[in-house]
């Protein structure tokens, strides 16, 4: 008996049972959306792998690059970081809920405008993470937003085209008359 017959089928040689999955309802970019999965699965591998949402990329998966953060109640998380089932309930915002092709979000039409991305991986997670910075009213000035976004790193260097695209944005909206 060879060692690779016995770790396919376990100690009684049948197939290994199946992972135990579950319902679960997450609204995401406005649609409840209801996924069968098991209960330890990540909220980024149920975007990308059973919703199809494959717009919020994977990097390192432990949180450390900022490439899967999505928007949780509008504010940003690293989607590598928690469980698919802790976030029923909870409305999910990704890339793809941001803008549409005919009206792009203002921070998507401002990556463009800068030309803010390069090979274009971490633009997503950049995206939301300046969308969440900008819900959260805390970045005033360059070295704030700098401050804000460095969770989110890119490899290709493109930080200047980044700052001056969500820049802007904060610009305008501090601009804005209050309501």
């Amino acid at each position: 008996m060879s060692y690779s017959s016995t770790t396919k089928h376990g100690a009684t040689g049948a197939p290994a049972a199946p992972p135990p999955t579950s319902t679960v309802t997450l609204k995401i970019n406005g649609v409840d959306t209801k996924l069968q999965l098991a209960p330890w699965t990540s909220l980024l591998d149920a975007l990308r792998e059973y919703a199809d949402l494959t717009g919020t990329k994977k990097g390192c998966d432990h949180g450390q690059c900022g490439a899967c953060t999505v928007l949780v109640n509008g504010k940003r998380i690293n989607s590598c970081l928690t469980l698919a089932v802790m976030q029923e309930g909870n409305e999910i915002t990704t890339i793809e809920g941001l803008g549409t092709q005919e009206k792009l979000h203002p921070l998507q039409q401002a990556f463009i405008d800068h030309d803010a991305f390069q090979c274009g991986y971490c633009t997503p997670g950049q995206i939301c993470s300046a969308v969440g910075l900008i819900n959260e009213g805390k970045a005033r000035t360059e070295d704030e937003i700098r401050e804000l976004m460095s969770g989110n790193l890119c490899r290709c260097g493109a930080y200047v085209g980044i700052l001056n695209a969500v820049k802007e944005v904060v610009d305008s909206k501090n601009s804005e008359p209050r309501r």
